[in-house]
């Protein structure tokens, strides 16, 4: 799996899918003018463009195709749904928290630095305010998973580090 900021959104690649699952999931991050850039730097000479008579084709969903979803107990993430369940409960989080979230449990027991962290989710540099602004998300983000006195922490603290995601 690979995390990586793309055009300013957090991408996760799993690249154990097949050529076509992956190029789909890249297609999902790209707007009508990078997948031109892309099929003509994959292509050369061809070029797909009205001009032509030759349209690109729209992104060819396939229903049958996997979802990015982690489960945990009673914790469900589904990346394609941003959608996160607790109980079978939805959770209502906000883009940075489900960022922040989705990172952490797609890479369980790995610390992840607050600079490292900032970088992937924000795209900004690291300073003391971001600091402060991460350590909110992920206290709202904890209040929000923790539905029952007896839901585990499934995000941990490392202290002065970062944070990670604690398999139960």
């Amino acid at each position: 799996m690979i995390v990586r900021r793309f055009h300013g959104k957090l991408a996760v690649f799993d690249l154990s899918g097949t050529g076509t699952q992956i190029g789909e999931k890249l297609a999902l991050l790209l707007d009508e003018k990078q997948r031109k850039e892309l099929a003509q730097y994959l292509f050369g000479d061809i070029v797909l463009t009205a001009d032509t008579g030759i349209n690109p084709p729209k992104y060819n969903w396939q229903q049958d195709s996997p979802l990015t979803e982690i489960q945990e107990g009673d914790l469900y993430i589904c990346l394609e749904h941003r959608l996160v369940t607790v109980h079978k409960q939805e959770i209502s989080l906000t883009a940075k928290e489900f960022d922040i979230l989705f990172l952490l449990a797609s890479n369980p027991k790995r610390v992840f630095t607050y600079e490292l962290i900032m970088d992937l989710v924000w795209n900004e540099d690291y300073t003391y305010y971001s600091r402060k602004a991460i350590n909110n998300h992920v206290s709202n983000l904890r209040k929000k998973l923790k539905t029952r006195p007896d839901d585990p922490d499934y995000i941990k603290s490392a202290t002065g580090i970062g944070y990670k995601f604690a398999l139960q």
